[in-house]
């Protein structure tokens, strides 16, 4: 049996991967290996009561062993508990999904500083230290894989948000090259909207998004996987949001910077 391990795991698309991999799991390349060999988890979130209760459905449902470890991310110790279990080579993880983010809500100025060097801290460090963690035993072994969460607000000029998510996308990718043909397989994952608590939490409304936006996260999660399998460094898992990028490519920056801060305000950052 092989072990994934999930930061952010009690909602959204963390708790997607969570249920995806218990159900049926995927080798270290992201390779789909069917129902009834899921991976046993590791999950991570800061909520002890809540990924009590999540590891204890995954279990019962999936007969699959669930470890919680309660950290947060945006600290020190919460970084270094989660580094300490990715580099135990006595239980290997074989699969590391670096969910734990979160957004600002606010134009840039208005959002405090503190709160600024927070994100960074949890969508860059944290991924960094994570990612290095982890694939240092992954190459040992010669095989495992990393995805890496960021956002199609990576190739947009929007704030702190945007650009945190783009030094995923930079980051990922120069991993990949780095490590290519090692066996290990990073991807960075780029969702659109997707319902999730990531709004609410961040107290941004989202009555005016179309509904065509939203993406569903259990739909999102099998086609990162599948995006992964493939070899893939960078994964815009649906049609809609491809075409999209397609034409952010061709939009002259300043144009683009204009739009996306007027969408920005009116839609929240991810």
């Amino acid at each position: 049996m092989t072990t994934a391990l999930i930061t952010g795991s009690t909602a959204g698309i963390g708790a997607a991967f969570a249920r995806r991999l218990a159900a049926s799991g995927t080798d270290g390349s992201g390779a789909d290996r069917g129902h009834g060999a899921g991976h046993h988890l590791v999950l991570v979130a800061r909520d002890r009561e809540r990924l009590r209760r999540q590891a204890t459905e995954l279990h019962d449902r999936h007969g699959v062993e669930v470890e919680v470890l309660p950290a947060d991310l945006s600290t020190d110790e919460g970084i270094g508990a989660v580094e300490a279990r990715l580099a135990d080579r006595t239980h290997p993880v074989d699969l590391l999904v670096n969910n734990a983010g979160f957004g600002n809500k606010g134009a840039y100025l208005e959002v405090p500083l503190a709160d600024e060097l927070k994100m960074l801290k949890v969508h860059c460090e944290a991924v960094l230290r994570l990612t290095t963690a982890a694939t240092a035993s992954m190459r040992e072994r010669g095989r495992g894989g990393v995805v890496n969460v960021a956002s199609v607000a990576a190739f947009v000029p929007r704030g702190t948000y945007g650009a945190s998510k783009a030094w995923v996308v930079q980051f990922t990718q120069g991993a990949a090259h780095d490590l290519a043909g090692s066996g290990v397989r990073l991807m960075a994952l780029c969702p659109g909207f997707v319902r999730t608590e990531f709004h609410r939490r961040a107290k941004m409304g989202t009555d005016n998004i179309p509904g065509w936006m939203w993406l569903d996260a259990d739909k999102l999660v099998a086609a990162a996987l599948a995006d992964l399998a493939r070899g893939r460094t960078v994964s815009i898992p649906d049609p809609r949001y491809k075409a999209l990028m397609g034409l952010v490519k061709l939009t002259p920056r300043a144009l683009l910077t204009g739009m996306t801060s007027r969408t920005g305000r009116k839609y929240g950052p991810q």
